[in-house]
């Protein structure tokens, strides 16, 4: 290990999505000098985000990549420093943790944890190619772009009876995709989409291919997962509901989740189950998961390590 590795920090994030970046611009202000290991695919999932037009602050807008890019700049101006590369493992047994890069071990009195959750995708060539060009993870962040058209959203769970729902403001039409009859949604949202008469089912149904022109997408090829029989829809979206995967497999099980692998935060706080160690952002949240939350639960989990790290003398 070499001797630079060997000094404490005072705070650790990981992780760089608007939760990092705004709790790194909290801990540097409070003169913490954060130390931020923002992973090889630095910003999350703004960084695939085009159009950003409900943060606060922007009033035409701006694109994920130029949003993480100005907190960024900010975070760094007030001293944060970042190390782009990914964490392997974190032991959280005893103070100070270690957090391992490779070979590099590095060592904190706190820990942020801001390593986000990302979105399941179907995994066909199709769907990358049309991404943020008609094919969305997010009705919140996207639907207002799909006014008038017919869309649809691939799904059987409450995440997909909402995006629905919510894609009705908008949308002219919209399908749910389902591969079987069974839905895992509760038969409260259930009842809620079959109720709305912009929404229809399409049953035992799994998209083959997203079709497109180039620039956007136009249609869906769709199989009958019972008799294999192929048929094409028209749509200009399509809303991937199929769940999200929180971050958290570096932490092999020291900190508390629940079933689906989110992170708990003590009600009102980010303080998880690990003393001195803080969860916020997406990580920690399976409801919101919007920027401007990230960032509110960033500006959390900073104020708790400052008042932690005041609390212990430090």
């Amino acid at each position: 290990m070499s001797e630079a590795t060997q000094k404490v920090e005072k705070v650790i994030i990981i992780g760089s999505g608007p939760a990092g970046l705004t709790s790194a611009i909290y801990t540097a202000r409070a003169r913490l000098n954060p130390f931020m290991i923002e992973g090889e695919e630095a910003g999350g999932q703004l960084m695939i985000t085009t159009e950003v037009e409900n943060y606060p602050g922007f009033e035409h807008g701006v694109t994920g990549p130029e949003l993480i890019s100005i907190m960024r700049k900010q975070a760094e101006r007030f001293g944060t420093r970042f190390l782009t590369r990914n964490v392997t493992n974190v032991d959280l047994s005893k103070r100070p943790f270690k957090v391992s890069v490779g070979k590099d071990d590095y060592f904190a009195e706190t820990i942020i944890v801001s390593t986000g959750a990302s979105a399941k995708y179907l995994g066909i060539p199709s769907e990358k190619t049309y991404m943020n060009r008609g094919v969305s993870a997010c009705a919140t962040c996207d639907g207002a772009f799909f006014r008038d058209v017919e869309v649809a959203v691939v799904g059987g769970g409450d995440t997909a009876m909402e995006e629905a729902n919510f894609l009705t403001r908008f949308a002219s039409k919209v399908h749910i995709i389902h591969r079987s009859d069974s839905f895992k949604a509760s038969k409260i949202m259930l009842e809620r989409a079959k109720k709305n008469p912009k929404i229809s089912f399409m049953m035992h149904t799994a998209v083959e291919e997203v079709l497109g022109d180039g620039k956007s997408v136009t249609g869906l090829k769709l199989k009958d997962t019972r008799t294999n029989e192929i048929n094409e829809i028209q749509v200009q979206g399509l809303f991937v509901a199929i769940g999200h995967q929180p971050n958290t497999k570096m932490f092999g099980g020291q900190l508390h989740t629940n079933e689906a692998g989110y992170i708990k935060t003590k009600p009102g706080t980010t303080y998880t189950n690990v003393e001195a160690v803080f969860a916020a952002g997406d990580v920690q949240d399976p409801h919101y998961r919007q920027a401007i939350t990230a960032a509110g639960s960033g500006c959390m989990a900073a104020i708790d390590a400052e008042r932690w790290l005041e609390s212990q003398g430090e």
